[in-house]
């Protein structure tokens, strides 16, 4: 059975796309640690960052940095963080997030209340700022389709 990151990357599930190249898709996390929280997922159902391939791991980070850099830009944050865990979902999944500070990276902040609008103006702000930083070609034409 599908993973439920591969039915969001299938369209059976809504999701908020920021990227999408042929290795790896980011969208929205539905309880966002920090407003502008992505998700960087593999094409591939690869259950976690210890069974993926040197190559997927090195194109996972370099996604992970861009969409870092376009968060600092776009909610004036000193910092991106990078999370991965991979509890929730047997599918491999970097947490990218703007930071401010150390005491707030902790899955015991993650918000399930963020209202829709809320999300998709956070996603709006990150797709905008990957533009603007020269990613544009991996911004999905619409912030609910990978494609």
């Amino acid at each position: 059975m599908a993973t439920l990151f591969t039915r969001i990357i299938d369209g059976e599930i809504p999701g908020r796309f920021v990227w999408s190249d042929p290795v790896a898709v980011a969208f929205a996390t539905i309880a966002p640690i920090t407003p502008g929280h992505v998700l960087v997922v593999p094409r591939a159902e690869v259950a976690s960052f210890t069974q993926a391939d040197d190559g997927l791991l090195a194109h996972l980070s370099r996604v992970a940095a861009a969409i870092g850099r376009a968060q600092e830009v776009a909610f004036e944050a000193p910092r991106a963080a990078l999370l991965v865990a991979g509890f929730e979902v047997p599918h491999l999944h970097l947490h990218v997030l703007p930071a401010w500070g150390e005491a707030e990276l902790s899955f015991a902040h993650a918000r399930s209340d963020v209202p829709a609008d809320e999300l998709d103006d956070a996603m709006e702000r990150v797709r905008a700022a990957l533009r603007a930083g020269g990613e544009g070609a991996h911004v999905p034409p619409t912030l609910g389709a990978p494609d």
